[in-house]
């Protein structure tokens, strides 16, 4: 059973149940984007974290309509299936940032799979060098302000320049492993809201960080702190066959 209880900002936040061929991976270079289309080859049959498990997640919190497609969904099943296995994950949820979506696009999905809710749906930067209104270029490298591609899992919290914010462990090779010495985190931002879009015609940009609305950064810091799985995406064909955890 799922319910919505409020919108907070131009976010939404939706309540859990309780109210409460191979190709090697790639080197630490930077990743040009090409767009072309890609089918969904995995066979997800065995896993624990898995469509078979969870599909009716998928369609009863109307990710579809949300601008989620299911191929991405079940990517981010996928992995995290990986990182639970290895015993990386404390919590079952999950946040999706899909990258291919355009940034005055809703494109954070934070989602309990336990309680089969999503609790955000909101705005969400890439790096100022990935592109203006899409990302279109991603790097692991420090120095880039550049957005990295992959899996990663949530740390730690603390305040610093950007405020109340969260540290991140890369966990992919060559596309995301600097990420915690880049100092990659989620943090709140005033330049990731509607009123930006008005008048740019495009969100914000970080300098690499997964920004997002300032007004609902703690709350949403809060609930995937301390071991849930974070994706970020982007429809490149080079990321999804070359990363590990897609195979």
């Amino acid at each position: 059973m799922l319910c919505i209880i409020g919108v907070v900002a131009a976010s939404f936040v939706i309540s859990p149940l309780h109210s409460n061929p191979a190709i090697p991976v790639a080197e630490e270079n930077n990743i040009t984007i090409n767009n072309d289309s890609l089918l969904l080859t995995n066979n997800l049959k065995d896993a624990t974290i898995s469509m078979e498990n969870y599909g009716h997640v998928y369609t009863g919190l109307g990710l579809k309509e949300l601008g989620l497609s299911q191929k991405v969904f079940e990517y981010a099943l996928k992995g995290m299936d990986q990182l639970d296995k290895n015993g990386k994950l404390k919590h079952r949820i999950i946040s999706i940032v899909d990258f291919s979506q355009s940034s005055d696009k809703k494109r954070l999905y934070v989602i309990d799979l336990d309680q089969e809710s999503l609790l955000y749906n909101t705005y969400v930067s890439h790096g100022k060098n990935t592109g203006t209104k899409e990302a279109q270029s991603f790097s692991n490298k420090a120095g880039t302000h550049k957005s990295s591609l992959g899996f990663y899992v949530t740390a730690n919290t603390y305040n610093g320049s950007n405020g109340y914010s969260l540290r991140l462990h890369g966990m992919e090779k060559g596309f995301n492993d600097q990420a915690f010495r880049r100092a990659i985190v989620v943090h709140g931002a005033n330049y990731v809201s509607e009123s930006y879009i008005d008048r740019q015609g495009y969100l914000g940009r970080s300098q690499g960080c997964p920004a997002v609305p300032s007004e609902i950064a703690p709350d949403l810091i809060n609930d995937i702190k301390d071991g849930t799985c974070l994706f970020i995406y982007h429809s490149s064909q080079q990321y999804p066959y070359r990363s590990s955890f897609l195979k």
